[in-house]
């Protein structure tokens, strides 16, 4: 399958400014529309910040921050590129419009897939005239330093437009996984919205803080399941019996623990305590220094478990 050289980022918030720096460094053409007013400045400044954590992972030797172009509609955009990336808001209405405005401007072979994380691929198929050639690529946030694409197609995808979209986030540095069933939230999102569901619950019981609960997951489970997912964690917690006999040994604890999870609303009274919570454990940070900081621990970690990784693969 030939290379991927060029490709449209259609929203360019968080999500698409992100996306058309990961793209950028790895040596792609960038085509970007972005309606909001002060777009193109932000999307510029957004890549200048990142670019920096990009070099450190070794990820621009063959990227440009340069090849970008901007473009005042998602038409002119979308012409004569490879893939497009789509993150407009999660607004079903708008990803139709915006359907419906780019669909004849598409060249033949071109794959468009959605971030969309709360929308279904069903629900978006209902906005094109012909959508064999589009499908889901949803992201981990921030895409340019998460790996995780989790992509979907169904029975109204063409024949091997999944595999090309798999080409063509690994030719990225994504690494994929293939959703079978079409669900809310996808796969990554239930399970982060299981955890925060208890997590928030242990709050609103008085068992913990927010700073502990949050605590308790970076200091503790989160480090192992940066290295490997539950399942393979279990096979390795009982020795050599593996999964059969973790299952054998922790099952009661388990149907215990699962029995008295906990049901949460998000009232605002909740909210409120969570805020309370989080800006206690911030101790004056603001969102920006924070974020910083998070992406700096990922690089680390990215540092540190890439060899791992590529002989694990």
């Amino acid at each position: 399958m030939a290379k991927f050289e060029s490709v449209s980022v259609l929203g360019a918030g968080v999500i698409g400014s992100s996306w058309a720096t990961l793209f950028l460094a790895a040596g792609l053409q960038v085509n970007v529309f972005e309606p909001a007013k002060e777009g193109e400045r932000a999307v510029r400044e957004y890549i200048e910040r990142a670019w920096p954590i990009m070099e450190t992972l070794g990820l621009t030797q063959n990227g440009n921050p340069q090849s970008i172009h901007f473009h005042s509609s998602a038409k002119k955009a979308v012409r004569d590129v490879q893939f497009v990336q789509e993150s407009i808001p999660e607004r079903l209405e708008l990803k139709h419009q915006l359907f419906a405005e780019i669909e004849p401007y598409l060249s033949t072979e071109v794959i468009v897939a959605s971030s969309a994380s709360g929308l279904l691929v069903s629900e978006m198929q209902k906005g094109w005239r012909n959508p064999s050639r589009f499908l889901l690529g949803h992201p981990f946030n921030p895409p340019h330093l998460i790996p995780l694409v989790e992509l979907l197609a169904n029975e109204q995808t063409a024949d091997g437009v999944l595999e090309a979209a798999e080409v063509f986030y690994h030719q990225v540095g994504k690494v994929t996984i293939r959703v079978k069933r079409e669900m809310p939230g996808h796969v990554a999102n239930r399970l982060q919205a299981a955890l925060w569901r208890e997590a928030i619950y242990l709050v609103q019981s008085g068992v913990a803080s927010v700073e502990d609960v949050d605590k308790a997951v970076w200091a503790g489970p989160g480090l192992r399941w940066a290295a490997m997912g539950p399942h393979m964690l279990f096979h390795l917690g009982a020795g050599p019996g593996g999964m059969m006999e973790f299952c054998k040994r922790y099952q009661d604890s388990f149907h215990r623990w699962w029995a008295d999870l906990g049901e949460v609303e998000l009232t605002p009274h909740l909210a409120k305590m969570l805020t309370d919570g989080i800006e206690a454990e911030a101790k004056g940070r603001d969102v920006q220094r924070i974020s910083a900081q998070r992406d700096a621990l990922i690089v680390n970690m990215l540092h540190s478990t890439r060899g791992l990784r590529d002989e694990k693969e």
